[in-house]
């Protein structure tokens, strides 16, 4: 039970790696807050958590909001007496087509996904981080994406803003180390979730497009799962992870061994395919 009598608090945790990082966490002896922006959603996982044998809260929750993170931190320290653990989860590119280039891009899109993916982020972060100053304790984790350093579609305002969260994090856990406090970073490659959903529906076009990526720019040859998310979260919100901070942790198949970066280019393929 490594997270024996520790509390978290997983944003964007009602699917994908979220999800997977929220149960993993109970299976571990976590109690946990689940957040999202459909209540209903987010409280079928806690339920999920509860079945576990692990106590859940689930909170509605936009994380552009300041005012509604306020009340989310609120109620968690008020129903568990701290917060131990934060996992930034939530995020994406909904409403932009998950696309985002020179081309195509606009003032108000990248600002909405900016919102999302950085400062959303950070306004989590500065209200968690009242309870643990406090305690004189606390994990930070926050989620990333490999397009921030090595892309494979042009997704301006996603891909710059999930850069920026590597920033965000070398900067705090400089600062926080010592309060005990540590903050790192996962950097997933292709991972199979809803977020994929904006680009390419589920079907055979995306099992094709899947197999091309494999096959291309992942050494082991295979999509991530969410679960595989999950492992690397746990050991960076454990006490096995307590003489690591601000470090960024590629999960993704082998990808950075790439010694030519990203050469699959997923908006070329997808018009390719359209052509066809």
């Amino acid at each position: 039970m490594l997270l024996k009598d520790r509390i978290a608090l997983v944003t964007g945790s009602a699917n994908g790696m979220g999800r997977a990082i929220a149960r993993m966490y109970a299976e571990n002896g976590c109690d946990l807050i689940i957040n999202d922006l459909s209540q209903d959603a987010a409280q079928v996982v806690a339920d999920e958590i509860k079945s576990l044998g692990r106590r859940a809260i689930a909170i509605k929750a936009d994380i552009t909001n300041a005012a509604e993170i306020r009340s989310m931190v609120d109620t968690a320290v008020k129903e568990f007496g701290k917060i131990d653990i934060l996992v930034n989860c939530a995020g994406g590119v909904s409403g932009t087509e998950g696309r985002g280039n020179s081309d195509n891009i606009t003032e108000e899109e990248w600002d909405k996904v900016v919102d999302l993916n950085l400062k959303g982020p950070f306004m989590v972060t500065m209200a968690v981080l009242e309870s643990m100053k406090k305690n004189n304790y606390g994990k930070i984790i926050f989620i990333s994406s490999m397009g921030a350093v090595s892309p494979c579609v042009s997704v301006l305002h996603y891909h710059t803003a999930k850069a920026g969260i590597l920033g965000l994090t070398k900067n705090l856990a400089f600062e926080l180390a010592p309060r005990n406090i540590y903050v790192n970073a996962i950097v997933p490659g292709p991972v199979e979730t809803t977020f994929w959903d904006a680009l390419v529906p589920p079907g055979k076009d995306r099992d094709d497009l899947f197999a091309a990526i494999a096959k291309k720019e992942v050494p082991l040859e295979k999509i991530g799962k969410a679960v595989d998310i999950a492992g690397p979260a746990l050991f960076l919100g454990s006490g096995l992870s307590d003489y690591v901070t601000g470090q960024i942790i590629h999960v993704a198949g082998g990808q950075p061994l790439l010694a030519h970066g990203a050469t699959f280019n997923i908006e070329e393929y997808l018009n390719e395919k359209m052509k066809k």
